[in-house]
């Protein structure tokens, strides 16, 4: 007999627990935004602050990669710290260091001859703040949630705030920087003020969240997730980072052909940058409905994401005709954007509260290695031809394909990791 009264009441708790705490969902997923807003609105200004700044192509990258290669160092450390004295307690800091960061970069530009390398350095500290800001939002999602469906719904709605963000980058930054060349750098400090009172008045501590992981206990607990889990895990570090270093490379690779092989720039290559990812965006947040709690849906929903990736880039070398290449982008964007949710909920269904701040911030690493390797690789690529950057990114996807087909194995792990129950030493 089919238990409609019990499938009501779970639906009822499900449809309540997300409806309670939909401002708490709102203020976390303003994070993902504005960070990817602080990295992703300078890609199509590059080749503008090229031009100001008298730099190199490969130069222009290190502004995205500085940013990124610092967050990867900090990440695993914010999650420790997550993890042992609390979400919002890291949180906050780092939202203040990433608005100074963008003040200091902005004022650099604004003020300085020879801006470069203090605007580097402002970029470093917006690294630092955005490695203890965007990976604690996705242990903070498990905190708040006692359903795996409610979590995969919400980790649904964060990566699809962190795909709005790209979707919106091109086109504020363009139009930002069609006043005023460094103005994107000055909108940091704001949005980054808006997220940091969200979080302060709307987001309350989860009940009986308690942290007091000791480095000891940390130390022991990480090696025995790894020990147990390491085979889908590092699948799954793996092909975060190469989905992330496919997306920002096949980004600076359309930014560079846009405005040299069809003559696109400012707002009109914003708006064009805007089309593949909003199809990110959008699988981002159908993906999140759909798979719910079914981790072999996580793994299935994941491989054909990537597999689609792989088919659009390979689709690119056929032809290099405009309206082609547009669409090209927009399959590739709805593949990665297919995957992305899938990796987030692998980890926090299957991590312990104790410990998963600590192992969603190593993905998170992984997947700042991806952001920080892909332009500066594809800069390096194009002095040769464009075909060997189309070649490269393929290659990479197939990679990650047949880690998901073969390193993911949801079947062989239904029940979650051990609880550490960590204390103080």
């Amino acid at each position: 007999m089919i238990d409609l009264k019990g499938r009501a009441m779970e639906k009822t708790h499900t449809n309540n627990a997300t409806a309670d705490k939909k401002w708490a969902i709102v203020s976390i997923a303003s994070i993902p935004l504005i960070m990817t807003l602080g990295n992703s609105m300078l890609i199509p200004l590059l080749p503008l602050m090229e031009k100001k700044l008298d730099i190199s192509k490969l130069q222009s990258s290190y502004l995205i990669t500085v940013y990124s290669i610092v967050a990867i160092f900090f990440i695993p450390i914010a999650g420790f710290l997550s993890d042992k004295f609390g979400r919002k307690v890291v949180i906050i800091p780092s939202l203040v260091m990433t608005g100074i960061g963008g003040l200091i970069s902005g004022w650099a530009a604004w003020k300085m001859e020879n801006p470069f390398l203090l605007m580097l350095a402002g970029r470093v500290m917006q690294g630092i703040g955005a490695a203890g800001a965007f990976p604690i939002v996705l242990p903070l999602v498990g905190d708040m949630f006692k359903r795996d469906k409610d979590v995969s719904a919400t980790l649904g709605v964060i990566e699809t705030s962190n795909t709005f963000g790209k979707v919106l980058s091109p086109i504020l930054g363009s139009l930002l920087a069609g006043l005023v060349w460094f103005l994107p750098f000055f909108s940091i400090p704001l949005f980054s003020l808006i997220s940091l009172l969200l979080i302060l008045f709307l987001v309350k501590k989860p009940k009986g969240d308690k942290h007091e992981l000791s480095f000891g206990r940390f130390i022991h607990h990480t090696k025995s997730i790894f020990a147990e889990h390491r085979h889908w895990l590092i699948a799954v570090f793996l092909i975060g980072a190469i989905l992330m270093f496919v997306l920002f490379g096949f980004l600076f690779y359309l930014s560079s052909i846009l405005e040299e092989d069809y003559h696109y720039d400012g707002l009109k290559k914003g708006f064009l940058l805007a089309i593949p990812l909003a199809a990110l965006c959008i699988a981002s947040f159908i993906t999140g409905k759909i798979m719910k709690d079914s981790l072999p849906k996580m793994k299935w929903i994941s491989f054909f994401g990537i597999v689609l990736a792989g088919a659009a880039v390979i689709a690119q070398m056929l032809s290099d005709q405009f309206l082609y290449s547009i669409s090209v982008f927009v399959f590739c964007g709805i593949g990665i954007g297919s995957a992305l949710p899938c990796l987030d909920a692998l980890l926090t269904q299957t991590i312990e509260k104790d410990m998963r701040g600590t192992i969603t911030s190593i993905f998170s690493s992984m997947r700042f290695i991806g952001v920080a390797a892909g332009p500066p690789a594809v800069a390096l690529l194009m002095k040769h031809n464009n075909q060997s950057v189309l070649f490269v990114l393929a290659g990479l996807s197939i990679i990650a394909a047949l880690l998901a087909l073969k390193g993911i194995n949801p079947e062989g792990k239904k029940e979650k990791t051990a609880d550490v129950k960590p204390a103080l030493k």
